[in-house]
């Protein structure tokens, strides 16, 4: 839905609301008229009910209001003495349609100056369910978001197992664009494998399900992407049904904020020129170098010198990231993923006869490797040079460089691409130049041959971007508890430093003082 859209769908409901309370206003005190005002309306009923009037903020906030409808509908009819398990029941299981039946049916009296304590324990314990929800609800959506590494692609910045809190406010809330969904769930409810959301995902815009589509909006962020930030984002090309399932030209379209969330560190901003020379990544003609906690990992090929080879042992002593497996009859070993600190000291290792990398010769094309198109001889250690994309930026369009470009333009940007003969026509008009409408950036794993990156799927728009990754609060390699990565920061100089000890004596010392002002206040 557009603006507009969303905009007469808001005024409708406000007619609805007004048809549906305004003799519950009027035996309030209130004028009828008020019912039917936007916004005003909201901040009358919430003196009827007796709430806050900053109730009315959370009406607007999506996902979150879905929360705050169903307490509201409540909340209204205990207003007018109805308390019963049946009128809650009724209340809800008509979305609020029973106030109708209040408002035309019914000799209601509106109670004055309403207890806001529940009668009942059960209530209570709804009471504070729900607030718990809808507080949950908006820390998770609009300032920090927990995550899970799953995947090897950032080995030594961030382990497979580490858990995360991403911050949403560094490069700017992005506001839900799905309005009805369950809240803090992504793609799936989990143990049910049912969608958590509402949306038509075979792209057909006059879907009654995609109507309840926010456009994209953002608030503000006070930091920008810069080279070499670790950054969350929705998967663009592709929203996998698993890590195994990856195709860069397949769509499932679903919602941008619905997306797979990946984790991957930005090596090119909006404006750079990017490109792949041996594996190490150049960006406007000059060798990136990323922090000091960042640690570049190749595949090799490890040829020892006997049979009494301990493949495992050598892994584990050198701190090698992935799997090894033998593949071929003299015994080769393959290890996918060895850092250049590992390789200084494995290469001295006196079983061992040969290390090579394992890596594709320059203008050897691999068809997975963006873009996709035979005129482009790129393969995961030699690509480009690339452009960039930077908001408000323009390009010359030509046949030679609209692979690179096509599904920015088109996916992306939203806007209608043919190509008829030599000619390329965007939205109906000839084009020979482009202008951008947002930035893109390049993301890429530190595992350079074992991570489904940038060089797979391309581009990612600024609208994908989710957050920053800042602290990572608990770890586990398996069954095992990593002590030392407890309550560390994902960025910053040197050896991470856990915070937990000075953790756990802060919050127990808020325990100890709690008790002792509340035994204090007794006595």
């Amino acid at each position: 839905m557009t603006l507009m859209q969303w905009f007469i769908f808001i005024l409708i409901i406000q007619v609805i609301h007004g048809l549906g309370t305004w003799k519950l206003y009027i035996k309030a005190g209130r004028q009828a008229w008020e019912a039917f005002v936007p916004v005003y309306n909201a901040v009358v009923l919430m003196k009827i009910i007796n709430r806050p009037w900053w109730w009315v903020i959370l009406l607007f906030l999506p996902i979150v209001n879905l929360i705050m409808f169903i307490v509201v509908w409540v909340e209204t009819a205990r207003s007018f003495g109805k308390n019963t398990y049946l009128d809650t029941f009724l209340a809800i299981i008509t979305l609020g349609f029973y106030n109708y039946y209040l408002n035309y049916f019914t000799n209601v009296e509106h109670v004055k100056n309403r207890s806001l304590n529940p009668k009942s324990s059960s209530g209570e314990w709804t009471s504070s369910i729900l607030f718990a929800i809808v507080a949950a609800t908006i820390v998770h959506t609009y300032f920090i978001q927990p995550f899970t590494i799953p995947s090897s692609s950032l080995e030594k910045s961030l382990l497979v197992g580490d858990f995360l809190f991403v911050s949403k406010f560094h490069y700017g809330a992005r506001v839900p664009m799905t309005t009805i969904a369950a809240p803090m769930v992504h793609d799936t409810i989990p143990k049910f494998g049912i969608k958590s959301y509402l949306f038509d995902d075979h792209k057909n815009s006059d879907s009654w399900k995609n109507k309840f589509q926010l456009p994209y909006l953002r608030i503000p962020g006070f930091q920008n992407i810069k080279r070499n930030d670790i950054v969350v984002f929705n998967q663009p090309a592709d929203t996998l049904l698993d890590m195994n399932d990856f195709h860069p030209d397949r769509n499932y379209y679903k919602p941008i904020d619905k997306k797979t969330n990946l984790v991957k560190r930005c090596v090119a901003i909006a404006g750079d020129t990017l490109e792949v020379r041996d594996g190490f990544v150049f960006v406007n003609g000059k060798q990136n170098v990323l922090p000091d906690r960042a640690h570049l990992q190749f595949s090799y090929y490890v040829q020892p010198k006997s049979t009494q080879f301990d493949a495992k042992f050598l892994k584990d002593r050198y701190d090698i990231t992935d799997g090894f497996g033998i593949i071929n009859s003299q015994n080769t070993y393959y290890f996918s993923a060895i850092s250049d600190e590992a390789l200084k000291n494995f290469k001295d290792n006196p079983n061992v006869l040969s290390i090579t990398p394992n890596k594709q010769k320059e203008g050897e094309r691999d068809p997975n490797i963006f873009p996709h198109d035979p005129n482009y001889n790129w393969n995961v250690d030699y690509f480009g040079p690339l452009y960039i994309p930077e908001k408000g930026k323009t390009i010359d369009l030509n046949l030679e460089v609209l692979p690179l470009y096509k599904r920015a333009i088109s996916e992306y940007e939203h806007n209608d691409l043919k190509v008829k003969g030599n000619q390329i026509y965007i939205n109906g008009a000839l084009a020979k130049t482009y202008t951008f409408k947002q930035n893109y950036y390049w993301m890429m794993g530190d595992n350079r041959h074992n991570s489904i990156d940038a060089r797979a799927w391309g581009l990612v728009p600024f609208d994908h971007v989710v957050g920053k990754p800042v602290f990572i609060w608990m770890s586990w390699d398996g069954a095992k508890a990593r002590w030392d990565r407890f309550f560390t920061t994902v960025n910053g100089t040197g050896k991470a430093t856990s915070f937990l000890i000075p953790f756990l004596v802060v919050l127990l010392g808020w325990i100890g003082f709690n008790k002792w002002r509340a035994r204090k206040k007794n006595s």
